[in-house]
C-alpha cells in the first residue's frame, strides 16, 4: 500500500495545505482557485449514495461454507459438493429502518449471502424467517411504503403498517413471527435465517426437485423483550453490528449449519396448497430437514462503506445445478434487485471488489460509468461473430419447466386449497404458555394507536387461525368477541367491507 500519511489531490499530486482556504487577503472571500477545497467539498457532497430502499441498516463479515455431508444426488452445484469449501461474504440488515434506525427494533432481519464459488458467484437473499408478508411481486412497492414513512407526516405510521398487513390475509403467518419473541433477536448470531423462496436443484441427469435453504444457528436461539430492546437501544443503537464485530475480533466464530428441505415434482403437483406461495412453509414432519454443511463467519471488513454499504446481493445471481421456481414473488425480485443496485450503485457494480467473482468474467458488458478495467480492448462488442468470442455453454442449462394454464392474473384466493391461516394456527398452537402471553403482549401493544376496525381485522384473522388465539387478542385489545365471531364468518371480501370503518366498535 502507498503512504497514506502523505496527502496528495485525487490525481495523487502532494497537497500542501489542507486546514486553510486561499483568501483573497487575510479577511476576504475565498477564490475559486483553492482548488483542493472545490474537490474536498465536491466530493463530500457525494459521498452519501442513495441508501437500500430496503435493509439500509445493515451489518457485514466474511467467511466460508464447508459442505460436511453428500447431496450430490440432488444438486450438480460445485459449491454444494462433498469436501467443497466456499468463500463468502455475508451481509445481516433490519428490513424497515433507514441507516440510522437501531438494530433492536422489531422488525425480521434481512441476510444476503454472496458464495464466491468456482463457478460464479451464487447470491442467496432471504431473512430470518421462513416465510414473508406477501407472496406477489405486484405488493412488493406497496408493503415498503406502509412500513416506511408516512408522506404526511414523515413518521413510521402503525396504522398505515396495520391497515395494509390486515388487508392481505397472506399476511397472518408473518404477523405472528413478527409479534413474537423471534421479533426481535438478541444478536444476529442468536438467529436461523432461511432461502424463503422455494427453488430448484438439479443433478448430473438434470433431474429436478423443489428446495427450501435452512440455515440453523449453532449459539442457540435468544431474543429480546420490548422491554429488554428498549433498554439496549437507548445507550446503543449499533448493538447487533458491535455484537457480530466483537465475537469476531475474539475469534469467537458464529456458526450455522445448512441444511435443504426437498420436494420432487410429483410430491408439488399433489401438494395439498401451492408449494410456491413464500406465505406458506413446507411443514419438517412431511419434508425433513437434509444436513449440508457448515457455514462460518470469521473474519470483519477493513472498511465498512466498501465492504459493506457497497455490497450487491441479487437472487438471480445463480450457478449451474441451482435455479428457480414459479413463486411469482421470487420471480419479480429476480429482476428489482439488480435494478435497484443499477440505480444505486451503477452499473458497473459488479466490478466493485465485495462483489466481484473470484474466477474470470467474461459477460461482455461494455462502458457505463466508473468502468475502470479494460472494458474488454478491441474484442468484438457483438455476438455472434466470425472470431468466436461470447460463446454460449449449453451444457449448463436447465431442464426444461413443464407449464399449463392460460395466461392470466391469477388470484391465489380463488385457489380452493389456499389457506392464509393455517400456518400461523400451527406456530400458535406449538408455542407454550410463555410464548403465547408474549405474542399477545407485543401484538396489543403494536396494535394500541391503531383504528379499532384495523384491530378487529386482525383479531378475526387470529381467531380463523386458531379461536384462543383470536379470542386472547381481543380480550388483550378490549373488542368485543361477539363481534370478533360475526365478522368471522364473512367471506375476506365481506370482511373488508365490514371493517371499512375506523369508529367501528
Amino acid at each position: 500500500m502507498a503512504d497514506i500519511k502523505k496527502l496528495t489531490n485525487e490525481v495523487g499530486a502532494p497537497v500542501a495545505d489542507n486546514e486553510h482556504s486561499i483568501t483573497a487577503g487575510p479577511r476576504g472571500p475565498v477564490v475559486m482557485q483553492d482548488v483542493w477545497l472545490m474537490e474536498k467539498m465536491a466530493h463530500f457532497n457525494r459521498e452519501v449514495i442513495p441508501e437500500r430502499r430496503m435493509h439500509a441498516k445493515g451489518w457485514g463479515a466474511y467467511g466460508k461454507l464447508k459442505v460436511t455431508q453428500d447431496v450430490s444426488r440432488l444438486t450438480k452445484a460445485k459449491v454444494l459438493q462433498p469436501g467443497a469449501e466456499t468463500e463468502l461474504f455475508l451481509r445481516f440488515s433490519t428490513v424497515a429502518g433507514e441507516r440510522g434506525a437501531a438494530d433492536c427494533e422489531r422488525d425480521i432481519r434481512g441476510v444476503a449471502v454472496k458464495f464466491y464459488t468456482q463457478e460464479g458467484n451464487w447470491d442467496l437473499v432471504g431473512n430470518n424467517t421462513p416465510t414473508f408478508f406477501i407472496r406477489d411481486v405486484h405488493n412488493f412497492s406497496d408493503l415498503n411504503r406502509a412500513v416506511k414513512r408516512d408522506p404526511k407526516t414523515g413518521r413510521r405510521s402503525a396504522q398505515n403498517n396495520w391497515d395494509f398487513w390486515t388487508l392481505l390475509p397472506e399476511c397472518h403467518h408473518q404477523i405472528t413471527i413478527t409479534m413474537s419473541e423471534r421479533g426481535i433477536p438478541a444478536s444476529f448470531r442468536n438467529m436461523n435465517f432461511y432461502g424463503e423462496h422455494t427453488f430448484s436443484l438439479y443433478n448430473q441427469q438434470n433431474e429436478r426437485v423443489w428446495c427450501k435453504f435452512h440455515f440453523k444457528t449453532k449459539q442457540g436461539i435468544r431474543c429480546l423483550t420490548n422491554e429488554e430492546a428498549a433498554a439496549i437501544t437507548a445507550v446503543d443503537r449499533e448493538y447487533h453490528g458491535k455484537d457480530l464485530y466483537e465475537a469476531i475480533e475474539r475469534g469467537e466464530y458464529p456458526q450455522w449449519g445448512m441444511y435443504l428441505q426437498i420436494m420432487t415434482e410429483e410430491q408439488a403437483r399433489k401438494h395439498y396448497e401451492n408449494p410456491f406461495d413464500i406465505t406458506k412453509v413446507w411443514p419438517h414432519k412431511e419434508f425433513p430437514l437434509i444436513e449440508v454443511g457448515v457455514l462460518e463467519l470469521n473474519r470483519n471488513p477493513e472498511n465498512y462503506f466498501a465492504e459493506v454499504e457497497q455490497s450487491a446481493f441479487t437472487p438471480a445471481h445463480v450457478v449451474p445445478g441451482i435455479g428457480f421456481s414459479p413463486d411469482r414473488f421470487l420471480q419479480g425480485r429476480l429482476f428489482a434487485y439488480g435494478d435497484a443496485q443499477r440505480y444505486r450503485l451503477g452499473v458497473n457494480h459488479n466490478h466493485i471488489p465485495v462483489n466481484q467473482a473470484k474466477v474470470p468474467v467474461q459477460e461482455y458488458h461494455r462502458d457505463g460509468a466508473m468502468r475502470v478495467d479494460g472494458n474488454y480492448g478491441g474484442t468484438p462488442a457483438y455476438s455472434p461473430n466470425s472470431a468466436g468470442y461470447w460463446t454460449a455453454q449449453a451444457e449448463v442449462a436447465e431442464p426444461p419447466m413443464p407449464l399449463e394454464g392460460a395466461m392470466w392474473r391469477y388470484d391465489p384466493k380463488d385457489d380452493p386449497t389456499d389457506d392464509c391461516f393455517r400456518a400461523g394456527g400451527n406456530l400458535w398452537r406449538v408455542m407454550d404458555e410463555r410464548q403465547r402471553a408474549l405474542l399477545i403482549h407485543n401484538t396489543a401493544a403494536d396494535m394500541a394507536p391503531v383504528t379499532r376496525n384495523v384491530q378487529y381485522r386482525h383479531a378475526v384473522h387470529c381467531y380463523l387461525a386458531d379461536p384462543a388465539y383470536g379470542t386472547r387478542l381481543a380480550e388483550a385489545l378490549g373488542l368485543r368477541m361477539a363481534t370478533v365471531e360475526a365478522l368471522a364468518r364473512l367471506d375476506h371480501q365481506g370482511l373488508i367491507q365490514a371493517t371499512l370503518s375506523g369508529t367501528m366498535e
